[in-house]
């Protein structure tokens, strides 16, 4: 595995980008973008950027998919963010199509790639995705728990004091405010949580942690791109390397945790054919109850997209 795509050029999809080329495992990346001179300029600055930060992976940006030929993994990050006044069905409708145009056009040139969904709603998008592409589920994902519990994991090592490197946690569900903590999974160096901290400071961190994508948008008038771009460029490379990395993400269940033909976040093993694994952890009936609230919320907006064009 030597190339990857990524699809939209924008804050998020430059960062993927950017961090890929960092990371230096990659022969190639291309970033394609519907403002083509845009996505060309980004990759340009990436590449002279190699000597100074010593990577080697080459940078194209273009707006014409033969690029993209014989990717081995996409991530789609191109859609526009929600605008004041906009509904969420609406934002659902425009997302779609886009989410639809550029998969359709991907798959005119590589065959059989893994698909990562970056774009907004996170967990419909990534069945906009499945639906249009044909593939199996294994082989389009969202990225959404890795953010989530990143930014989880952030908010803990501050109010610790601690490295954020010491901190392991797990959210399941979708992605937004009904997504599902879980502190008993949550440790400091194997270090139950909850022995560290309250039970109110944790609720605390816990409710920053669910409307965490919100806060920055109103720090900055717009959405996250460092972290999101990191998540997602760490599951290209958990992929391409074989890594068999367990990571939240979101997926397409099949009967785990009693749910079926929806997608939400889970743990999974991540490796060189996509999700290799689901793994169905037992939770108590209050985290059930949890993680089945979201993943009724993720269904209506499923039904949502289910139904564009037909009315």
């Amino acid at each position: 595995m030597n190339k990857v795509t990524v699809i939209g050029a924008g804050n998020v999809g430059a960062t993927v980008a950017n961090v890929l080329a960092h990371k230096d495992f990659l022969k190639e990346v291309v970033l394609i973008d519907i403002k083509g001179e845009m996505a060309q300029g980004k990759a340009l600055d990436s590449w002279q950027q190699a000597p100074i930060d010593y990577y080697s992976t080459k940078m194209i940006g273009t707006d014409n998919y033969e690029f993209t030929a014989d990717s081995d993994i996409v991530v789609i990050t191109a859609g526009l963010p929600r605008k004041p006044g906009m509904s969420r069905d609406d934002l659902i409708s425009t997302n779609a199509g886009i989410v639809n145009s550029v998969t359709e056009n991907i798959l005119k040139y590589s065959k059989n790639p893994i698909l990562i969904v970056v774009s907004n709603p996170l967990d419909v998008m990534t069945y906009a995705a499945y639906k249009m592409s044909g593939f199996s589920s294994q082989r389009v994902i969202g990225m959404a728990g890795i953010l989530d519990t990143a930014r989880y994991r952030a908010f803990l090592a501050s109010a610790l004091d601690v490295s954020p490197k010491d901190i392991q946690a797990l959210l399941m569900g979708g992605h937004g405010d009904s997504m599902v903590p879980l502190p008993r999974f949550t440790t400091v160096s194997g270090i139950p949580v909850t022995e560290l901290l309250d039970e109110a400071t944790l609720n605390a961190i816990i409710e920053r942690t669910k409307y965490g994508g919100g806060e920055l948008v109103k720090l900055m008038g717009t959405s996250a791109w460092y972290a999101p771009g990191a998540a997602a460029a760490q599951m290209v490379e958990a992929i391409v390397k074989d890594e068999k990395r367990i990571f939240p993400c979101c997926v397409n269940l099949n009967g785990e945790y009693g749910l079926k033909d929806v997608f939400v976040g889970v743990p999974v093993k991540l490796g060189k054919e996509g999700v290799s694994q689901i793994i169905d952890l037992k939770l108590t009936s209050s985290e059930m109850e949890m993680l089945n609230a979201s993943a009724d919320e993720v269904r209506s907006m499923m039904a949502v997209y289910d139904g564009l064009g037909k009315s």
